[in-house]
């Protein structure tokens, strides 16, 4: 493993102008919350940063706190914390749910939303040091090769599927992102912070170098919103999903007025699928309209020759999902 300086910074402007400076000196720089994923990409050698600015040390960050309209998550708020947190289960259960679900007890005591949003792709060309696209390559070796566990949906030149659990719950729940860089800080929705290969295949979301994903804001749970998180993995734990949905529907009467449906496990990014929403809007949901919005929710997929399998799981989850949620109290 290539040798590495830490750095402490005191806030997070300190963390951006640590990383600016070691930029300008040529040298290459990576942040590390939890520090999870990096660890595994540093000691694999697909990284091999020069500097890691190492943001637990910056105070603030690890905390959930009311704010005007809704919550603000400090990316630093470990996945356990989040999937404990009383309002965050009561009122975003889909996003207590998919931290919950990540990997094991261990990884969540120490994973951090911020990191599991940002993780890098867990395709095995890639982790394993081949030059694909993601490794400075041309070539994405998962479109005529292995693919059993890459994109039915989004995908070319590259077939990766984004890892996260927390992102699909948060596009579903219509967060917003804050990040901070030189420039300043900006406000990013969560839908628009992911980015499909064909626009860079080389990035998974619209972070510069010098910029950090700071907090999330969740906006207040409207009246008769309920969210929740599903996913199918290929075994009981220690993985990611091969499938999964966060579905919010805000629910009037028994009558969806608002259904948002957002897939994981089978894009490079949180994958909503309008289609399938609009077949709920307006009527009851019952387990034939839950069916026909599975139908729905599928019909754009393009499988690879070996993921096929994707599109069923996807129909039926999406299909199961539904029905559960629409019956609870």
């Amino acid at each position: 493993m290539k040798s590495f300086t830490n750095a402490n910074p005191r806030d997070v402007a300190h963390a951006v102008a640590l990383s600016a400076q070691a930029h300008g000196a040529n040298r290459s720089v990576s942040f590390a919350g939890g520090g999870s994923d990096l660890l595994a990409l540093v000691k694999d050698r697909i990284v091999a940063p020069d500097v890691i600015v190492n943001l637990k040390t910056v105070k603030g960050l690890d905390q959930v706190a009311a704010a005007p309209g809704g919550l603000t998550v400090g990316a630093l708020v470990t996945l356990d914390a989040l999937d404990r947190h009383p309002v965050v289960r009561r009122d975003h259960a889909a996003l207590a749910e998919a931290a919950g679900s990540v990997a094991t007890p261990q990884i969540r005591n120490v994973g951090t939303i911020g990191g599991n949003i940002c993780q890098r792709p867990w395709c095995w060309y890639y982790r394993n040091g081949f030059p694909c696209l993601k490794n400075g390559g041309n070539t994405c070796f998962s479109a005529n090769g292995e693919n059993q566990f890459h994109a039915i949906f989004g995908g070319g030149p590259s077939y990766i599927v984004h890892p996260s659990d927390t992102a699909p719950a948060l596009v579903a729940l219509d967060a917003t992102f804050r990040v901070v860089g030189p420039a300043g800080e900006r406000m990013v929705p969560a839908a628009e912070f992911f980015i499909l290969p064909r626009d860079d295949a080389k990035r998974e979301n619209v972070l510069a170098p010098d910029e950090i994903l700071a907090s999330v804001h969740v906006p207040a749970a409207r009246r008769g919103t309920r969210s929740t998180y599903h996913k199918i993995l290929d075994r009981e734990a220690w993985t990611h999903a091969v499938v999964s949905a966060a579905i919010v529907l805000e629910l009037e009467g028994g009558v969806c007025r608002l259904a948002r449906i957002v897939l994981g496990g089978v894009a490079p990014v949180p994958w909503r699928v309008p289609e399938a929403e609009r077949v709920l809007v307006g009527q009851r949901i019952t387990p034939e309209l839950a069916a026909q919005a599975g139908e729905a929710a599928v019909s754009g997929a393009r499988p690879l020759a070996k993921n096929g399998y994707k599109v069923p799981l996807t129909r039926n989850l999406v299909r199961r999902t539904l029905v559960e949620l629409a019956a609870r109290a």
